[in-house]
C-alpha cells in the first residue's frame, strides 16, 4: 500500500479560526515531529512516524493546519493478519495541547477513515481508547476474532471496511516492524 493522494482538503472551524484538514507535505516534517514529540511522554511516537515515513510505510499522513501552523495529525501504516497485508493500523494521532478538545482529532481520524474506504483499505485497527474510538465504528477485535501482539485487550479495536476482508478465525495482527522499538 502506498500513500495515498491529498484528496480535497477538508475545512473545520475552531474556536480559533479555520482549520485544514490535508495530505503531509515535505514541508510540514519538522511540525510534525515537534507536535507528536510534545503530545506524547517521550520521544518514541515521533521517532515511529520519522521511521515509518523513512521505510515508506507511511501509507495516510494528515495534518490539522490552521493558520499556517500544524495544530495536529495522523497516521496510517500497513497491518499484517497472518502474515497478509489486510489494512492498515491507526497510529499515531497528535493534536496540540492548546487545541485539544475542539474537534481536531476527531476531524483527522474521519478523514483518514475516509481516504481508507476510498482507496478501498478493508480495515483498520488502532490501539486505544474504546470510550473514544466506537465513535467511528471500531470495536473490540477480539469480536473479530483478531488478537494483537501486545495483549492490550479492549483497547485493541478494529473496523471492518469491506465485509469479508477478516477471514473466519482471525488471527494475529502485527504492525509493521518500526513499532517494535515502540513497544519496547
Amino acid at each position: 500500500m502506498g500513500t495515498f493522494g491529498p484528496g480535497r482538503p477538508a475545512r473545520l472551524s475552531s474556536r480559533f479560526g479555520p482549520v485544514l484538514v490535508r495530505k503531509e507535505y515535505p514541508a510540514d516534517i519538522d511540525a510534525i515531529r515537534a507536535l507528536v514529540s510534545a503530545a506524547f511522554p517521550s520521544p518514541a511516537e515521533a521517532e515511529l512516524v520519522d521511521a515509518l515515513r523513512a521505510a515508506g510505510r507511511l501509507s495516510i499522513s494528515l495534518v490539522a493546519v490552521e493558520d499556517g501552523d500544524v495544530m495536529g495529525h495522523v497516521a496510517f501504516s500497513p497491518v499484517t493478519v497472518e502474515g497478509v497485508t489486510l489494512g492498515l493500523g491507526l497510529a499515531p494521532v497528535a493534536v496540540r495541547a492548546d487545541r485539544r478538545g475542539r474537534g481536531i482529532a476527531e476531524r483527522l481520524v474521519r478523514e483518514g477513515l475516509g481516504l481508507c474506504r476510498n482507496a478501498a483499505v478493508g480495515l483498520v485497527v488502532v490501539l486505544g481508547d474504546p470510550r473514544y474510538y466506537t465513535r467511528f465504528g471500531f470495536e473490540p477485535a477480539r469480536r473479530l476474532e483478531l488478537r494483537d501482539e501486545y495483549q492490550a485487550g479492549d483497547a485493541f479495536q478494529a473496523v471492518e471496511l469491506i465485509n469479508g476482508t477478516i477471514r473466519p478465525g482471525g488471527g494475529l495482527v502485527r504492525y509493521c516492524p518500526e513499532f517494535a522499538a515502540l513497544a519496547v
